[in-house]
């Protein structure tokens, strides 16, 4: 039987999900995309595959997944309607495309930029915890701009990845990394001062965002030093960096198919 094949942007608050992946008895992304599916197709055969699995907490302004169906979709204006009327309100699709069967979300050649915001020094309004981390310290903050320009390149990565194993593939590239002002996100309860760090690259680790974060912040904090971020990036290097960053400040910037 003909299949059909699409692909569907999204952007997601993820503060309270349990990440993408579906897990029992927990409220994930896919779940409830799974979930609406269900209810406008009326039951009828799909299947849903994303570019990329995010964690708990994390949010994305740009994600994608694949749909698979067995029957066309005549209007897809008007299905893409339909399902952002059923989607929960931190749910929004953004655009539907069809794809051939040669298209494979997951082997497809991308490229994702990651946002990390964060302020640092003072308490914030709780409205800003849904997307932005606070660090209590003070930071230096122009010594964290040069250890995140230490990332960018072709390093060996292991320091940065959650448990890795001896099979893991640690040398990565990373395309862009940069530490700068926020001048994406913007709310009156915002502190006046706030920051992010930009990360580009064809793929990413468990947590290396936030572990690259985590590795900036305690250097901002003077518990670490350039050289100690040089020195992890060696092929072989077993420095073992401890702080991962809180997940409620990782946003998923954008997927781009190349």
């Amino acid at each position: 039987m003909k299949k059909y094949y699409y692909v569907i942007d999204v952007q997601y608050l993820g503060y309270r999900f349990h990440g993408w992946q579906k897990q029992p008895n927990l409220k994930t992304l896919h779940l409830m995309v799974d979930r609406t599916f269900n209810y406008i197709l009326e039951g009828a055969y799909f299947k849903t595959l994303v570019s990329g699995r995010t964690d708990a907490m994390v949010s994305a302004e740009q994600s994608a997944f694949e749909l698979f169906l067995k029957e066309p979709i005549e209007d897809t204006k008007g299905f893409l309607q339909l399902f952002n009327h059923n989607l929960p309100q931190d749910i929004r699709a953004l655009n539907i495309r069809e794809v051939d069967k040669s298209f494979n979300i997951i082997n497809h050649s991308k490229v994702k930029e990651y946002l990390y915001l964060f302020t640092y020094g003072e308490k914030c309004h709780p409205f800003c915890a849904p997307i932005m981390t606070t660090i209590m310290d003070d930071l230096d903050i122009n010594l964290m701009k040069k250890g995140a320009k230490l990332f960018e390149g072709t390093n060996y990565l292991w320091s940065y990845c959650y448990k890795p194993t001896e099979q893991g593939i640690y040398t990565r590239d990373i395309l862009q990394c940069e530490l700068v002002e926020n001048n994406i996100y913007q709310a009156n309860y915002f502190p006046k001062q706030t920051y992010m760090l930009r990360v580009k690259g064809k793929g990413f680790m468990r947590n290396q965002i936030r572990l690259m974060m985590g590795t900036l912040i305690d250097l901002g904090k003077g518990d670490l030093t350039l050289k100690d971020i040089e020195d992890s990036l060696v092929p072989d290097s077993r420095i073992k960096m401890k702080y991962i960053a809180p997940a409620s400040g990782l946003i998923l910037n954008s997927v781009d198919f190349q």
